[in-house]
């Protein structure tokens, strides 16, 4: 799952409470299915978010034949 913080927050993450996930326009951070990050989901700090990827394709690259 990718989360971003709430508007306004920095949510220390699990590992290391140095360490803080932002808010957006931050890039989202992928979290592990913990507790810790279950209860900061349900309170409204850390908010899902989709995984912005490139939607744009890669050329193709050719085979060295």
């Amino acid at each position: 799952m990718f989360v971003v913080a709430a508007p306004g927050l920095r949510v220390p993450t699990e590992g290391d409470p140095r360490q803080y996930i932002e808010p957006a326009p931050a890039e989202p951070v992928e979290i592990l299915d913990t507790s810790y990050y279950q209860r900061r989901v349900l309170s409204g700090e850390l908010v899902a978010v989709k995984k912005k990827t490139n939607s744009a394709k890669q050329p193709a690259k050719e085979s060295a034949e």
